[in-house]
C-alpha cells in the first residue's frame, strides 16, 4: 500500500522537498574571519637579530645540508621514515581525515537495504478439538465432531520481502555544514602538528649528533692532557729523588692527574647515552649505530652566514601557530552548530520494496510497496540547554583566540631569543678562537726556548696542557654555537616536508 497514493500527493511531496532544498543555504553561526593580530607580527627584522652572522634571505627548509655532514643527513632522513612519535603523529593525521570524512558523509542521505524470508506452519489443533468434543453437552463420547476436518493444520505459509530504507536530514540551518568546517580545520591543525614533530624531531636528532662530536672531541684533548700530566708527574718525581722538589709538589702534580683522569669516564658515560640516543631517534634499538658512528670525527661546519625571513614568514610557516589557528577557526565553527540546535530538523524518511508470497513475484508492480514521509523534530522547550552549550561553545573559542595570541607571542620571543644566543655565541667562539691562537703561540715560543736549552721540559709540558685546555674550550664553544643555530633554525619553523 503506498503512504501517497493519488498523483497530487507525490506532487505535494516533490514540492515540499524542493522548497526544503532551497533552504539549506541558510548557516547559522558567526563566519570565520582570520586569526586576530598580534603586536610585531608585522614587523620587518626581528628585533634581537645580531648584526653579523645573519642575512636576511629565504631560510631553506632542510637547513641541516648547510652544515655539510652526510652523516647528520643521512640520520635525519633515518629519523623521518622511523621515529615512532612521528609515525604516531601521522597515525593521528589519518584518524583525524577519517573524522572529517564521517562528516563529510553525515551531510548525505543514509540507504540501506533489507531482505526476508518467512516460512510458517500453522498448528494442527484436531485432537484439542476432538476433546473439545467428547466433553461437550449432547456429544457421544468417541463421536467425531462437525469441525474436525476445518482443524486440521495448514500447510507452510511464506512470505519474502526486498526493499530499501532511506533517512536524510536536511541541513536546513548549517549545522552539518558548520560541522564538516570544524572537522576539516581540527584535521588541518593535526595536520600542522605532524609538521611540528617533523621539526622537533629534526633539531633533536641534530643536537644529539652535535653532543656526539662535541664530546668526542674533547675526550681525545682530554686523554693527551692526561699523558702530557703523567710526564709531567714523572718527571718532578726524578726532581724529588734529586731532592730539588718536595713532596707536595709531587702530591700536587698527582692530584692533578687523577681529576683530569676522573673527567674521562663521565665523557665516556655521555657518549654512550648519545649513542643510544640517536639509535632510538631513528626507530632502532641501543647500540645500532655504536659501530657507525664511535669512530670519532670532528664537528659540523657552521655556515658563514644563515639566512632567515621576517617574522611575518615566521607567523606563516611555524607549525605550532598554524595549529593553533586552525584549532580557532575549528572552535569557531563550533559555535554555528551548536545554535543550529535552536531551530528545527527536518529528516525525509522513505522507503520502497516489495512483498510477496511467492519470490517469483516480487518483481510484479503489483507487490510493489512505497512510502515517503517528512519527519519534523525541535526541540522547543529545552530549559536552556542548547543555549548553554552554545555558550559554552563561545568560550572556548575565547580560549583558542588567547593560545593562539600566547602560541604567537612565545614563537616571537623564541626566534629572538635563540637570534640573540646565536649572536653572542659567535662573539664567544671568536674570543675562544683568539685564546687559542695565543695558546699555540705561546707553546710554539716554549718549544723555541726548551730546544735552547733555555726552559725546561716541565715549563713546556705545562704550556702544551694550556694549549690543550684553550683547545678544549674551542670545541666546546664552536658545539653550543652549532646547538644554538639548530635552536635558532627549530624556533623558526624549519624543518618539516612542504
Amino acid at each position: 500500500m503506498s503512504a501517497f497514493p493519488f498523483p497530487s500527493s507525490r506532487a505535494r511531496l516533490l514540492a515540499l522537498l524542493a522548497s526544503l532544498t532551497t533552504l539549506t543555504g541558510c548557516t547559522v553561526g558567526p563566519d570565520y574571519r582570520g586569526a586576530p593580530s598580534v603586536a610585531g607580527g608585522g614587523a620587518n627584522t626581528f628585533v634581537r637579530a645580531p648584526d653579523t652572522g645573519i642575512v636576511a634571505a629565504h631560510a631553506p627548509s632542510t637547513w641541516w645540508i648547510a652544515l655539510g655532514d652526510p652523516k647528520l643527513d643521512a640520520l635525519i632522513v633515518q629519523a623521518m621514515a622511523h621515529n615512532q612519535d612521528l609515525r604516531a603523529a601521522q597515525a593521528r593525521l589519518r584518524e583525524s581525515r577519517a573524522q572529517l570524512q564521517q562528516q563529510q558523509a553525515a551531510a548525505l542521505p543514509k540507504v540501506s537495504t533489507d531482505a526476508a524470508a518467512l516460512r510458517m506452519r500453522e498448528p494442527d489443533l484436531s485432537g484439542l478439538q476432538s476433546l473439545q468434543s467428547d466433553t461437550s453437552p449432547g456429544t457421544q463420547p468417541g463421536q467425531p465432531s462437525s469441525g474436525t476436518n476445518a482443524s486440521q493444520g495448514r500447510g507452510p505459509l511464506q512470505f519474502y520481502s526486498a526493499g530499501f530504507d532511506a533517512s536524510w536530514e536536511i541541513d536546513l540551518f548549517g549545522g552539518t555544514r558548520r560541522a564538516i568546517e570544524a572537522a576539516s580545520a581540527q584535521a588541518d591543525a593535526v595536520d600542522a602538528d605532524l609538521a611540528d614533530t617533523q621539526v622537533s624531531l629534526a633539531a633533536e636528532v641534530a643536537q644529539a649528533y652535535i653532543n656526539l662530536r662535541d664530546q668526542q672531541q674533547r675526550l681525545a684533548l682530554a686523554n693527551r692532557s692526561a699523558e702530557l700530566e703523567q710526564q709531567t708527574l714523572a718527571l718532578i718525581r726524578q726532581r724529588r729523588a734529586r731532592g730539588v722538589v718536595t713532596d707536595a709538589d709531587v702530591e700536587r702534580q698527582a692530584t692533578q692527574v687523577e681529576n683530569t683522569r676522573a673527567t674521562l669516564i663521565p665523557l665516556d658515560e655521555q657518549i654512550t647515552e648519545s649513542l643510544d640516543q640517536l639509535a632510538v631517534l631513528t626507530g632502532q634499538p641501543p647500540g645500532a649505530l655504536d659501530q657507525q658512528l664511535s669512530t670519532p670525527a670532528p664537528l659540523p661546519v657552521l655556515p658563514v652566514s644563515v639566512p632567515i625571513d621576517n617574522p611575518a614568514t615566521l607567523l606563516r610557516q611555524r607549525p605550532d601557530i598554524r595549529a593553533a589557528e586552525r584549532r580557532l577557526a575549528a572552535s569557531n565553527a563550533q559555535i554555528g552548530e551548536r545554535t543550529a540546535d535552536l531551530f528545527p530538523k527536518v529528516t525525509m524518511l522513505g522507503f520502497i520494496g516489495s512483498n510477496a508470497a511467492d519470490p517469483g513475484h516480487l518483481a510484479r508492480k503489483s507487490a510493489l510497496t512505497w512510502l515517503g514521509a517528512p519527519y519534523l523534530q525541535w526541540d522547543i522547550l529545552d530549559f536552556g540547554r542548547t543555549r548553554g552549550g552554545i555558550r559554552q561553545a563561545e568560550a572556548s573559542r575565547d580560549e583558542a583566540t588567547a593560545r593562539y595570541t600566547q602560541t604567537v607571542l612565545a614563537a616571537l620571543q623564541d626566534a629572538n631569543s635563540a637570534l640573540s644566543r646565536y649572536g653572542h655565541q659567535r662573539e664567544r667562539v671568536a674570543r675562544l678562537q683568539q685564546i687559542q691562537a695565543s695558546a699555540d703561540r705561546s707553546a710554539a715560543l716554549m718549544r723555541q726556548r726548551y730546544d735552547a736549552g733555555a726552559s725546561s721540559l716541565i715549563d713546556l709540558l705545562d704550556t702544551q696542557r694550556g694549549q690543550f685546555s684553550a683547545q678544549q674550550n674551542l670545541v666546546e664553544g664552536k658545539a653550543d654555537l652549532l646547538k644554538d643555530y639548530v635552536s635558532l633554525q627549530k624556533s623558526l619553523g624549519l624543518g618539516w616536508a612542504k
